[in-house]
């Protein structure tokens, strides 16, 4: 059985692999190893290593990677350390890595200087920060790329990475979305969430825009108070200056039209998304799942600024009067899911995964010049 390792450092990560983990686990034909590390490990992030394990997959190992500040070139070279020794012990066939973080770029790293095949999901996106820059660092390294769309396949072909090592399996994360196994009324009741109406807020720091974060995330939640709205608030990413927003939603603690969690399960977060009034702050979700599912989102800031779909949602800067603005646009309708998915994005992962395909393409990389 050949052994496929697939690294996650967040909740975001492991609920957009979740599905291609299933299906190998599922396989007879392969063996699923999961190094689970980054905020999963954090309790003050919900320590959401549980979910993996409440998933129901065998092999999974825990690594710390951080102390208490998440210094982020401090955790790179510590996930580098500890998931090489991980790869030596196990001695996986293929390494499957996702998106940009550096977790994933630890993994790629190690796999590649450990003569081990790397597959990236995701790569050829753009955002506009300097998620880009590492998201790409990890597609000049990985053999092998799974992409959304043909948009993403041109971007790496621009990248000199070579077409035939390139398949468009669409974005996993879109596969459990039409799932309606958990109702309204359980996750409510699973998260003690009493509002009727609400939204979903969520915000992010930009790490280039570290000296203003402070200042951003306070006029954020001035705006959330002022529109007097119930909101659902999840904690931001643990990238440099999450401090400065958690700060901020100490205003909320004794309102009692906010619920800050730390963490929410990705199926029972999907439930609530799909029942919002709306998403704010500026996560991918606006963007993704939510437009997926119908959604409103007002996305705020630079954080999204080079992501498709920006044409689909409400833009607003920083300042609370205009987020205020944005909040009050928003007008309550029906939903629908505007999109079909016609084969999931696991069901072609595995059948590429099947075929071997994989397996023949070659470990030593060649850039690939565009013709001029």
């Amino acid at each position: 059985m050949k052994k496929i390792v697939f690294i996650t450092g967040t909740r975001a990560d492991f609920s957009k692999i979740k599905s291609l983990m299933i299906e190998i686990e599922k396989s007879n034909e392969f063996e699923l190893f999961i190094f689970v590390t980054g905020m999963h490990m954090s309790k003050n992030f919900g320590y959401t290593a549980k979910e993996i394990y409440k998933s129901g997959f065998k092999n999974i190992y825990e690594f710390i990677n951080h102390d208490k500040y998440y210094q982020m070139p401090a955790a790179l070279a510590s996930t580098i350390d500890g998931f090489s020794k991980f790869v030596n012990e196990i001695e996986p066939d293929l390494i499957v890595v996702h998106g940009d973080r550096i977790e994933p770029l630890a993994g790629a790293l190690v796999g590649v200087l450990n003569n081990i095949l790397v597959a990236h999901i995701e790569g050829g996106e753009l955002s506009g920060t300097i998620d880009d820059s590492i998201r790409h660092s990890i597609s000049k390294l990985a053999q092998i790329h799974l992409v959304n769309d043909e948009l993403a396949k041109k971007r790496l072909i621009q990248l000199g990475e070579d077409k035939n090592s390139i398949f468009i399996i669409g974005s996993p994360d879109l596969d459990i979305l039409s799932d309606n196994s958990i109702s309204i009324e359980e996750a409510k009741a699973y998260y003690d969430i009493t509002f009727k109406n609400y939204a979903i807020a969520t915000f992010h720091p930009v790490v280039t825009e570290l000296e203003f974060i402070k200042e951003q995330s306070e006029k954020f939640v001035n705006a959330l108070i002022k529109s007097k709205k119930n909101y659902i608030v999840i904690y931001p990413n643990n990238d440099l200056g999450f401090e400065f927003i958690l700060k901020s939603y100490e205003k909320l603690q004794n309102l009692s039209y906010f619920k800050i969690f730390p963490s929410l399960r990705f199926e029972y977060f999907i439930t609530l998304l799909k029942n919002a009034d709306f998403i704010i702050g500026n996560s991918s979700c606006i963007l993704k799942e939510a437009v997926f599912l119908g959604v409103d989102g007002i996305n705020i800031g630079s954080r999204q600024q080079k992501r498709n779909g920006l044409n689909k949602v409400m833009q607003s800067s920083y300042e609370s009067d205009e987020i205020l603005k944005a909040i009050q646009k928003v007008k309550k309708k029906e939903k629908t899911i505007h999109k079909k998915i016609k084969e999931k994005s696991s069901a072609k992962f595995i059948k590429l995964l099947k075929s071997g395909i994989f397996f023949k393409i070659s470990k030593q990389k060649m850039f690939k010049d565009l013709k001029i």
